[in-house]
């Protein structure tokens, strides 16, 4: 999701005073290690799920996905960039076992996942120094209330599935259910827009080099949603 650490009080409030500068390039050299982790990780977990060792495949899977949820909590409140590729190897355990699981019912789902996530990287990366969408107040607002409803929901139906209760659409392989997730990828997707803009305005005003790590944090958390939003949207049609 956006990154929820730079935003445009924090800009304003964190110029460097002296030392190295955040750039743009070393951002991208960092997304690019955490991105290798992540990729080593989930390889791991997968391979496990794979050779038949499905429930130590699932208990890191559960590992995966609790640690990183906690792990990018600290790293969004407390800005220690230590947690970060901490993060990226249990967010990279998470993945290996909900690609497994889904490759499995499905064969070939994965790789058109992670082709689709490629293809909304890459796009809106496209848009945005095309500038086609602009990244202005009011649209990270507009992003950010979306984002935030969408993620209230997610949350009504984790709770409500412990008591066997679903939000019907978010599971749905109807229409109207496709529709629904075909929407939220589209908001995942241009979070990745207000990542971009958080970057290069962080460069831009010569922030510690430290938040490099913090740049790539808030686009490595958006590119994980859009993945499993994507994975999501691609199951339900493959249901169908």
């Amino acid at each position: 999701m956006a990154n929820p650490i730079l935003n445009n009080k924090f800009i304003e409030q964190e110029r460097i005073l002296e030392g190295q500068p955040m750039t743009i390039n070393g951002t991208i050299q960092i997304t690019m290690f955490l991105g290798v982790l992540l990729v080593l990780f989930a390889a791991l977990v997968w391979s496990k799920y794979t050779s038949g060792y499905t429930d130590l495949a699932m208990m890191l899977t559960g590992i995966g996905v609790i640690g990183g949820f906690i792990a990018a909590l600290i790293v969004a409140f407390t800005k220690n960039k230590i947690l970060v590729p901490i993060y990226a190897a249990l967010e990279g355990m998470a993945l290996g076992g909900i690609s497994a699981t889904f490759e499995a019912e499905i064969p070939g789902i994965v790789v058109q996942a992670v082709a689709g996530t490629f293809a909304a990287l890459f796009t809106m990366l496209f848009l945005y120094r095309q500038k086609i969408i602009t990244c202005t107040d009011k649209f990270r607002s507009v992003i950010f209330i979306t984002t935030a409803s969408i993620a209230v929901i997610y949350l009504v139906d984790l709770i409500g599935s412990f008591f066997g209760l679903h939000v019907p659409l978010i599971n749905s392989v109807s229409p109207l259910g496709i529709l629904v997730s075909l929407v939220v990828t589209a908001v995942a997707a241009l979070n990745l827009i207000i990542d971009f803009d958080f970057i290069e305005r962080g460069a831009q005003a010569m922030l510690p080099k430290n938040y490099e790590w913090f740049g790539a944090f808030g686009l490595m958390l958006t590119l994980v949603w859009v993945y499993l939003e994507i994975l999501r949207l691609l199951a339900k049609i493959n249901k169908r």
